[in-house]
């Protein structure tokens, strides 16, 4: 409890001396901190942490800490009222079986036979993941007085705000949920806005889970396409005009699996078909902190720049640490929020407070940045990799479009390519991937498949796999007319 006090003490002092510095002005050394208030270096680390996660301090890897840059603009007043029409338009859906294949979804969670090279896997390596920084965190965490006890239901207020400032300037703590995992997000909001047997809008192709949440609710999938510049508004547009539909979902950053990046001019055109369609859009926002190190300034969040709560968005630190650091967010403003937070309530009560506590000291640590830096720079050398061994050994297969973000690959397979066929000879040859199949709720226009370059040990393993993958198609591609030595035109790496 002294300890606890101390931190608290020594927070509290900190931030009352902050404006004694200028944006950017760099605070004392934690050296001097720790003589001038006669505490421990831990108490010092903790307190300059708590700041950090308040959003008052910048901490930089062998430069000290820093104040941080106010916040700019406020969250919009914005009219939420729209929403009481589109929260009770239930209408008479007709009810659709609750079937789920959860085989798009077991593809990339199975672990591989011994020998066999994961380019199935949806989560970074072990050498990627930030395993000293975790254990590091949940060690502090566990010993904090009250960290096993029962947390607010929302959430731990300073996590709430830690995401709020990651999602954008307007928005606000009191509109995030703290919730477990990406995937349990994403059925929170389905379970929240949709009744079964109705229509909703999804991305195709899209990832396999979210289809499976909405067949699990009950819900019938409508497709819209994707182009290199995301979801086509003129599309989307008919769909919600054809289902009367009143939910599209949507990953506008590095898209899953075709890596689009929804471009600037279509933001605000999907938030404004939406609004008028009295339709919400579910922002996927999975891969944020997986950028390569070629991405250049990433877009804001759509949920940033939508005042009438049109967006309800998910965000998650799993694939960016670990696939058991389940610890995510929901953001959302007007009444569905409460929405949210009741179907929460009742399906999972709260996330651990002892994994809230660790998110806290992983991500006010110096190690935060400088694991997503890393993660950065090798997930850029790994993608390289793989295109230059594709290029290389399987030209035959098209690569339409090389991602700035994100851990895969999207190929079309030739024209009469037996995409099961594929697959399997792929796994004789010693090499799991993701058949496309799955990530089509409807006909797909073609065969494809899912290469990932996270979940490998290197640049190594990824030169062996498609090596590998060379005999694969030596041994199915030889009926589709194209020869192997020779790439199909237009079907060049890019």
């Amino acid at each position: 409890m002294q300890e606890r006090s101390s931190v608290s003490e020594l927070a509290n002092r900190l931030r009352q001396e902050l404006n004694h510095y200028s944006p950017d002005g760099k605070l004392p050394s934690s050296r001097a901190l720790v003589e001038r208030f006669r505490v421990s270096p831990v108490t010092v680390s903790r307190a300059l942490a708590q700041l950090a996660a308040e959003g008052l301090v910048v901490t930089r890897p062998g430069a000290g800490a820093f104040r941080a840059r106010p916040r700019t603009g406020g969250a919009p007043a914005g009219d939420t009222s729209w929403q009481e029409v589109a929260l009770s338009a239930d209408g008479a859906a007709e009810l659709v079986p609750r079937t789920v294949d959860a085989s798009g979804v077991t593809v990339s969670l199975a672990a591989p036979p011994p020998g066999v090279i994961e380019f199935n896997g949806g989560y970074l390596h072990p050498s990627l993941q930030p395993e000293k920084g975790m254990a590091a965190a949940l060690s502090r965490a566990g010993r904090r007085p009250g960290a096993w006890g029962r947390p607010p239901l929302e959430g731990l207020p300073e996590l709430r705000a830690w995401f709020a400032r990651s999602i954008g300037d307007t928005v606000t703590a009191a509109e995030v949920l703290i919730t477990s995992g990406g995937q349990s997000a994403l059925t929170t909001a389905l379970r929240a806005l949709a009744p079964p047997g109705a229509p909703v809008l999804v991305e195709s192709p899209t990832y396999p889970g979210m289809l499976a949440i909405a067949r699990a609710a009950g819900l019938r999938p409508v497709p819209v396409p994707v182009d290199p510049d995301g979801v086509r508004p003129e599309l989307l547009a008919d769909a919600f005009r054809a289902t009367g539909a009143r939910v599209l979902v949507c990953q506008p950053l590095f898209q899953n699996p075709t890596g689009a990046v929804l471009a600037p001019e279509r933001r605000g055109e999907v938030l404004r078909i939406a609004r008028k369609a009295g339709a919400f859009v579910v922002e996927d926002d999975f891969v944020r902190r997986l950028v390569h190190a070629d991405a250049g300034p990433l877009p804001r969040p759509l949920a940033a720049d939508d005042p009438d709560g049109v967006v309800v968005h998910v965000c998650s630190l799993t694939k960016a640490t670990s696939p058991s650091f389940r610890v995510s967010a929901l953001a959302a403003r007007g009444p569905v929020l409460e929405r949210l937070r009741a179907i929460q309530v009742v399906d999972t009560f709260f996330v651990p407070r002892p994994l809230q506590e660790a998110a806290l000291e992983l991500v006010g640590s110096p190690a935060w940045s400088r694991h997503l830096h890393t993660v950065s720079t090798e997930l850029k050398a790994r993608r390289d990799a793989m295109t230059a061994a594709l290029g290389l050994h399987l030209p035959e297969l098209a690569l339409p479009h090389i991602p700035s973000g994100g851990y895969h690959l999207w190929l079309r397979l030739p024209d009469g390519t037996d995409e099961p066929a594929f697959t399997a000879a792929a796994l004789r040859s010693g090499v799991a991937l993701a058949p496309g199949r799955p990530y089509f709720s409807a006909e797909p226009p073609a065969a494809h498949v899912r290469l990932s370059f996270a979940a490998v040990a290197g640049a190594a393993e990824i030169a062996e796999g498609v090596r590998r993958l060379r005999a694969a198609g030596d041994e199915v591609l030889r009926g589709t007319g194209v020869r192997p030595d020779r790439a199909q035109p237009g079907a060049t790496v890019q």
